[in-house]
């Protein structure tokens, strides 16, 4: 549609083509309006008078009043936002289907990038965090594979104190995180909390609401958190009052320190206790010697100097003083190191020595599927955009033949992007705002948005621009293309290789999409691998109560009796570790002689006879603990991985030395053989374990009554440790409880990339939604005749649909290497791991094409069965 020969001659005799850019906006809009609303013919007297009257003032302007192509004036800023409107809200599906579709992947991206923040800035909340690290020992199994362990013996931290200070601003002794009973009067409440040296408080910063750093140095004194001195002492002020510690230390609180943000390494402690009242109790602590690593070490480096140099001269401190000692030949021959870990790898590398394997690659991952989501959404607008194409083509070709330069058209179709991109932001906030607790709900974080960081809304602004120039640069650049004599003659004719770059695009899409379910469903299907693994015990029923203070002790057998009188119990055990857990190893046996090596440590794990009735053992060969014989306090019962380990397919009735040349060897006999009992990673190999009799234990177990409920049993099982031990809260775990939480970074994993890969087929289908209408409404006349010359809904419903599935298949092909070899990847991080099925990858095709066919189909169909009268009516 031209406009009036007579008018573009009229506009050409006001001088220089470029002051027409004050008006040609103006003059378009109108003229493109009235076109279609009341004719071309009226349209163009109309145009013709209102150009006369626009143009009059440009008669009286100069050549230097011009103003450049390259330079928006506000009004033509104005000018292109009137227009963008009027477009969007005359197109409303296209404009629903790009703003939404951007707004959902704008709020994935802010999202992952809350998330990966987060997880960069882990420990940032400590000032000297750049230089704590945790002391740590490298060294080299007997077969020589690396490994890495952060609890040390007592003499690494007398040595570095004495020998290497120079080096240190400060070197903290510190008991591993552990849960502790808290009692005021007649609260009592168990609490995680640590016992450091008086440095802590200074070391980590912490930001004391009352009492001062220098709180530790009473070595009867506590540091509670805010948070926990409000569950001891409600709004009472807690300074200088007592607390007593596991029924066995009394402490003066001596401050209170704001509670340590989710993403800090100390989040879960509630106190800090001084080291020193922590050994009053336990005086065996410094009498142990190089053969015990229990105790953690930390330390903060003086400003001059660097990890890498500190590491240096302290790595020879263990290997020097195992060679002065007699009988360290073994620990000699793992040449262990001391080392520096920083803080900075405590959260995602865990070693000053590894590569980026890790919790780290999480972060990129998750990063990298927020990008892809974020493109899926500009494809879209892409596509859209350049698919409606002849709609605009009219529109360009009128204002170039008017005077409009390139550079002009390129900044009104970007200020249009700019604008869908900003509608879109907006409602991607709301989005995040109605989605973060759901999602710090799968993440465990705590997350929020932070409204009044100048920071975050800086990084909004530059990622709006660019979401905005990514989205709109195709569009921009391909419209502004088009040359006014040839589309101003009639339908513009883009050739047929101008739906190239959109196949290309929608193919991008799907390949994103389909590598995002492929992944989606091998996580899931590791995660249930691993769930369905047969563990050796019922967990079921099975309720773990930790033995917290020393009132626990002697008291055994009297619960014991008291739990199976009440009629809720079946039988009850003692051991040294809860049964999901192996807190105590060993390095070797000997049997005839001959050394028996455990590669990676053995588990050791005392308990009483009666725990394999309480936990459900599954017995191979040989019989179980019996208190009827008194030779079984020197018999082991081990599990299957054991009995392989030593060569032996029933070792029942063999004789054991343990720690064979030790100070203290000692000889055992193999009374049974059980089912390997999954007690640590349900990813990994088992762990070559035994069993045996001693005193000494931390956890008692309770099989309950199947016949009777757990809401049933719970109140009488209380109600006896109430009786028996009331200084200590009950506090218990089940078995299967303790169980499902081995799997919570998969779960979490799995979730995330399962809603991910919805999106992103969401996402991608809005953009199938869109250009399948668009040609369905481009191909009307088309379809019309060939209903009219017999053509069925089916044959026009595979004509439509044909192009799309060519595509989604195409996607699809991509997407299987790369999925495949990127999770084999992913896979080998587990010894315990399902194999790659090709059915998965079928049935994330197939279901991929379905939900196309789906999309698709609605538009064909509806296409499909318009009346031809109807279709055909203009002509």
């Amino acid at each position: 549609m031209k406009p009036p020969r007579w008018l573009s001659a009229l506009l050409s005799c006001f001088g220089d083509p470029n002051t027409l850019e004050e008006v040609q906006g103006d003059l378009l809009e109108l003229y493109a309006y009235w076109v279609e609303t009341v004719g071309e013919r009226k349209a163009r007297w109309r145009y013709g008078w209102s150009a006369i009257k626009l143009m009059r003032p440009l008669t009286r302007r100069k050549p230097s009043d011009y103003s450049s192509p390259f330079l928006l004036s506000p009004d033509m800023i104005r000018n292109y936002l009137k227009i963008a409107l009027r477009n969007l809200a005359k197109n409303k599906a296209y404009s629903f289907i790009n703003i939404g579709g951007l707004a959902v992947g704008m709020a994935v991206a802010i999202l992952n990038g809350l998330w990966i923040y987060d997880e960069l800035s882990f420990n940032t909340y400590h000032q000297n965090y750049d230089r704590i690290a945790q002391v740590t020992e490298l060294g080299v199994t007997k077969e020589k594979r690396p490994y890495l362990q952060t609890s040390l013996p007592y003499p690494v931290a007398t040595e570095l104190k004495t020998s290497y200070s120079t080096y240190f601003k400060h070197i903290l002794i510190a008991q591993q995180p552990s849960d502790y009973i808290l009692a005021s009067g007649d609260t009592k409440l168990t609490q995680k909390g640590q016992f450091i040296e008086a440095g802590a408080p200074e070391m980590l910063s912490l930001k004391m609401r009352s009492g001062t750093w220098a709180g530790l140095n009473d070595p009867h004194s506590v540091l509670l958190s805010v948070s926990a001195a409000r569950a001891l002492f409600g709004n009472t002020d807690p300074i200088d009052k007592f607390v007593k510690i596991n029924t066995e230390m009394d402490a003066k609180v001596t401050g209170v320190f704001e509670d340590l943000p989710h993403n800090t390494a100390f989040h879960e402690i509630r106190f800090f206790a001084p080291f020193d009242l922590y050994t009053s109790v336990n005086t065996w602590v410094k009498q142990q010697q190089w053969d015990n690593w229990f105790l953690f070490v930390y330390a903060q480096i003086q400003p001059n100097t660097d990890y890498a140099q500190v590491s240096d001269r302290i790595k020879d401190i263990e290997l020097n003083a195992l060679r002065k000692l007699e009988g360290k030949q073994e620990q000699i021959d793992r040449k262990p190191q001391i080392s520096l870990l920083p803080m900075s790898r405590w959260h995602l590398h865990g070693s000053y020595h590894a590569d980026d394997r890790g919790p780290v690659q999480m972060v990129w991952l998750i990063g990298l599927i927020g990008v892809f989501v974020l493109l899926l959404a500009c494809i879209n607008f892409m596509n859209l955009s350049t698919a409606r194409s002849e709609k605009r083509a009219k529109e360009v070709g009128i204002r170039k033949s008017v005077g409009s330069q390139r550079a002009q058209l390129v900044s009104q179709f970007f200020s249009e992007s700019f604008l869908v991109v900003l509608l879109a932001f907006s409602l991607a906030l709301l989005l995040t705002t109605l989605s973060l607790p759901w999602f710090n709900d799968i993440a465990a974080k705590q997350l929020s948005v932070p409204w009044a960081n100048p920071y975050f809304w800086l990084a909004s602004l530059g990622f709006t621009l660019l979401t905005g120039f990514v989205a709109g640069s195709y569009p921009a650049l391909y419209l502004s293309s088009f040359q006014p004599v040839k589309v101003l003659k009639g339908v513009v004719r883009v050739g047929r290789f101008a739906s190239v770059p959109r196949k290309v695009l929608v193919v991008i899409q799907f390949t994103v999409s389909v590598t995002l379910i492929i992944s989606t469903s091998i996580v899931y299907r590791q995660l249930q691998h691993a769930k369905n693994r047969p563990i050796g015990y019922n967990r079921n029923g099975l309720l773990q109560i930790q033995k917290k203070t020393a009132e626990f002790s002697g008291k055994f057998d009297v619960l014991r009796t008291e739990l199976k009188n009440t009629g809720a119990v079946v039988e009850v055990a003692e051991s040294r570790s809860s049964v999901a857990n192996i807190t105590m190893w060993n390095g070797g046996f000997s049997r005839k002689g001959k050394e028996i090596l455990c590669p990676n440590g053995c588990g050791t794990l005392s308990v009483t006879p009666e725990y394999g009735k309480t936990v459900g053992w599954e017995f191979m060969a040989g019989r179980d603990f019996d208190r009827g014989f008194s030779t079984d306090s020197s018999g082991l019962v081990v599990n299957e991985s054991f009995a392989k380990m030593i060569g032996l397919k029933n070792p029942v009735g063999e004789a054991l030395a343990w720690n064979p040349g030790w100070r203290n060897t000692k000889y055992f006999n193999v009374l049974g053989v059980v089912k390997d009992m999954v007690a640590m990673s349900p990813y990994e190999q088992t762990v070559p374990t035994v069993f045996f009799l001693e005193n000494y234990h931390n956890w008692i177990n309770i099989r309950i009554n199947p016949a009777m409920s757990p809401a049933e049993a719970l109140p009488k099982i209380e109600a006896v440790f109430k009786k028996i031990i009331p200084s200590a809260p009950f506090d218990y775990q089940f078995a299967d409880q303790e169980y499902a939480l081995k799997f919570a970074a998969e779960e979490r994993i799995g979730k995330l990339a399962g809603v991910f890969a919805g999106l992103a087929i969401f996402i991608s289908c809005l953009g199938l939604f869109g250009l399948a209408s668009f040609m369905a409404e481009q191909r009307t006349k088309e379809i019309g005749v060939r209903k009219v010359l017999g053509a069925s809904v089916l044959n026009l419903w595979g004509l439509l649909s044909k192009d799309f599935v060519l595509l989604v298949l195409i996607g699809f092909g991509i997407a299987t290497p790369i999925a495949y070899y990127s999770l084999s990847d992913w896979l080998q991080n587990y010894q315990y791991r399902t194999e790659i099925s090709w059915w998965i990858f079928a049935a994330s095709g197939a279901g991929a094409l379905a939900i196309t066919l789906l999309t698709v189909s609605f538009q064909s169909i509806k296409a499909a069965l318009v009346n031809p009268v109807k279709s055909l009516r203009s002509e």
